[in-house]
Order: structure tokens, then C-alpha cells, then sequence
């Protein structure tokens, strides 16, 4: 494991065995602040989930299920304040136990419903965590009640659009001959 992650939380597979675990994880003040330059947020005010590793070595797999809360300060991409964003949601992640050479020679790797392999550092369930906030968080975020100005959402014209009238007509093939 690499100490530069901001919020790392190694789990040691050996502590499973064949069966299941249940982790808490929350992330300290110091944490948080890392977290909020990593996404580039004005803060992270907190983050905490509830994670459950399970292995099923009869298909091959270590299954990853949890949820998570945070509080997140984001900035109105109408307003450009900062706002308050609560999110909770949940995930599932596949990995794949043990090589899978098969996989390869099937193509099986590059479809999307595939488990990945298991992270060569070893799994860090803080960075499971901060990577689903990381896919929770808005692209465009939007204080409550923000309202775009008069005329805002209309599409403005493409900036090749004047470069239209100077384009010759094309002739079809039959005009040509």
C-alpha cells in the first residue's frame, strides 16, 4: 500500500478467509481536507461508509458492497458559490481471485460486466470508498434554487456556423457527368 493515499484503509484478505467481513470506515478532519484537493471541492466535510468484503472462491470472486455518506462543499456552476451537497449512495464491486488466463484468450476482460483483478498493492477499501464518491459527485452542480439568467439556455450558435457560407456546394456524381 502507498501512503499517499488521502483516506487508506488496507484490508488484509487473510482476515476473511472463506467468509465475510464488516467494516466502518470514517474519515478523520485531516483526511477530509485531502480528499477535497484530490477532487478538487472546497471541502469534504465528511465521509463515512459501511463496507462488506466477501469472498466466493467457488466463482472466482471477492465481492465489495457498501454505502456511504458524505457532506461535500461544491461550487454552482450557475451561481459560483459554495453550497452544501449530502450524498448517500451505494455500490458493488466485482474482483477476480486468484490468475485468470482463460479470461484473456476469451476476450473476456474488455466487457464491462467482467471483474477486474485484484490491485497488485492489495486491496485498500478507503480508496474503494473514495473512488465511488468520486463517480457520485455532479459535474455540474447546482445550488438549490439556482436559476440560470433570461435567455441562458438557449444554444448559441456554433462559432463555425459563419464558415458555412463560404463552403462551395458540393454536385452529386450525376451532376458531374
Amino acid at each position: 500500500m502507498t501512503d499517499a493515499l488521502e483516506f487508506s484503509r488496507p484490508f488484509a484478505l487473510e482476515r476473511l478467509g472463506a467468509g465475510r467481513a464488516e467494516v466502518a470506515l470514517e474519515a478523520s478532519a485531516r483526511e477530509c481536507e485531502a480528499l477535497a484537493r484530490r477532487l478538487d471541492l472546497p471541502s469534504v466535510r465528511s465521509l463515512r461508509a459501511d463496507v462488506t468484503v466477501e469472498a466466493k472462491p467457488d466463482l472466482g470472486l471477492l465481492v465489495i458492497e457498501g454505502q456511504f455518506q458524505a457532506v461535500v462543499e461544491q461550487v454552482c456552476v450557475v451561481t459560483l458559490m459554495p453550497f452544501e451537497e449530502k450524498i448517500a449512495e451505494t455500490f458493488k464491486q466485482h474482483y477476480r481471485l486468484g490468475a485468470a488466463e482463460d479470461d484473456e484468450e476469451e476476450g473476456d476482460q474488455l466487457s464491462p460486466e467482467a471483474p477486474e483483478p485484484l490491485p497488485e498493492d492489495g486491496l485498500d477499501l478507503g480508496e474503494e470508498v473514495t473512488q465511488q464518491l468520486s463517480l457520485a459527485l455532479n459535474p455540474y452542480p447546482r445550488s438549490p434554487g439556482a436559476e440560470l439568467p433570461e435567455g441562458a439556455s438557449e444554444p448559441k450558435a456554433s462559432p463555425f456556423a459563419a464558415l458555412s457560407s463560404l463552403r462551395r456546394p458540393t454536385r452529386s456524381k450525376k451532376e458531374e457527368s
